[in-house]
């Protein structure tokens, strides 16, 4: 039986669609010169950052913690942080800014052509752990041009759970096999198959720095494969 016709892509937004290691570094480096904060390396002040990431979240997968947004969870990471490399005496609206320079990444340099061109011929959701705040003031500073915000607090779930993919699925009133999630990551591609999606791994191959050793090739039978959007929109044979 021929598969159904793909009508909806999902897209994972950090590192897929932004470069979050690069854009956190140049926050971090601004605040820090801002502040008169000395001996603290801005890429690896993001790296820490984005290490408390996952963590986080599985305390609300595993039920520790009640759904938190990422917003919140962004923050008690950067509280940790802050207490970790003893940095005090900042004022709340300071440490608050820099909590939302999440919500100011930076895109990879296909990302607003290629989503343009996607755009035109399939519905293109965000299908992100990032909250809703978030997706859409990042989409405000990036120019992304999605038609639907979804993802985590849509969905009341943090990936990979599976009702985080079943429930964007429903949301856009498609069954799973109708839309394709589009990633840089193998696992998020792993979890949303076994739930019944089309999958589109894209390389990133500098989400983690010019040493990156993860997600530096599909290592799975993906449904497409590229290595930008442009290239996938061209495959999807999107003017």
């Amino acid at each position: 039986m021929a598969a159904p016709e793909i009508k909806a892509l999902t897209f994972d937004v950090f590192g897929t669609v932004v470069d979050w290691r690069s854009s956190i570094a140049r926050e971090a480096e601004t605040f820090f010169a801002d502040h008169g904060i000395k001996g603290v390396d801005p890429v690896e002040f993001a790296v820490a950052w984005r290490a408390l990431y996952n963590p986080s979240m599985q305390r609300v997968r595993s039920g520790e913690l009640p759904f938190t947004k990422l917003d919140v969870l962004h923050r008690m990471n950067l509280d940790e942080l802050l207490r970790r490399y003893d940095i005090g005496g900042l004022a709340e609206d300071d440490i608050d800014h820099l909590n939302r320079a999440w919500h100011r990444l930076t895109p990879w340099p296909d990302s607003v052509e290629g989503l343009t061109r996607l755009k035109q011929r399939f519905i293109i959701a965000t299908q992100s752990n990032g909250n809703i705040a978030l997706m859409v003031n990042m989409a405000k500073n990036a120019g992304l041009p999605w038609d639907v915000i979804l993802g985590s607090e849509v969905v009341r779930h943090y990936k990979p759970c599976p009702d985080a993919y079943i429930n964007c699925a429903d949301a856009l009133g498609l069954p799973p096999e109708s839309c394709m999630m589009t990633a840089a990551h193998n696992n998020d591609l792993v979890a949303a198959s076994q739930q019944g999606f089309r999958t589109a791994f894209v390389l990133r191959p500098s989400e983690h720095g010019p040493d990156q050793a993860t997600d530096t090739k599909a290592e799975h039978d993906f449904d497409y494969v590229a290595d930008s959007f442009t290239g996938l929109a061209d495959q999807l044979g999107c003017p």
